[in-house]
């Protein structure tokens, strides 16, 4: 039996964890990027605006993840989306879309009581290696 080991996936250009948990881990032909929110990888704040910005950071963030795995947004298979406020869906996939131009991965959409940080949005996502 072939056991193919975990690498872990870190990237300088998103906010470092805010607990004890990685950026993304590699294994099985996937990488799996944690739930990424609205901060600024400088300050490690939460952004300023409304959930267009946020959105913009958070698929920023994951983009820098994606980048440190070797890969793009066209390798993702799986995201899935929470929102605090289920009223903030068109706005989401409006920002969303135009990381996914093509081949739009699988998706959720969930809505949260509550997020990190008063965050109004969280991703993550699934990514298939090269």
């Amino acid at each position: 039996m072939s056991v193919t080991r975990k690498a872990i996936i870190h990237s300088k250009e998103a906010p470092s964890a805010v607990g004890p948990y990685s950026q993304a881990v590699a294994a099985g032909g996937l990488v799996f990027v944690s739930g990424q929110i609205p901060l600024d990888p400088d300050t490690g704040a939460l952004i300023e605006g409304g959930i267009a910005a946020q959105t913009e950071r958070v698929l920023a963030n994951l983009g820098a993840v994606l980048k440190a795995a070797g890969l793009t947004f066209g390798d993702v298979v799986k995201t899935t989306i929470y929102l605090a406020d289920m009223a903030d869906f068109a706005a989401v996939n409006a920002v969303y879309a135009r990381s996914f131009p093509t081949q739009e991965p699988a998706r959720a959409c969930i809505q949260v009581a509550a997020l990190p940080k008063g965050a109004r949005i969280e991703i993550e996502a699934v990514a298939a290696c090269r």
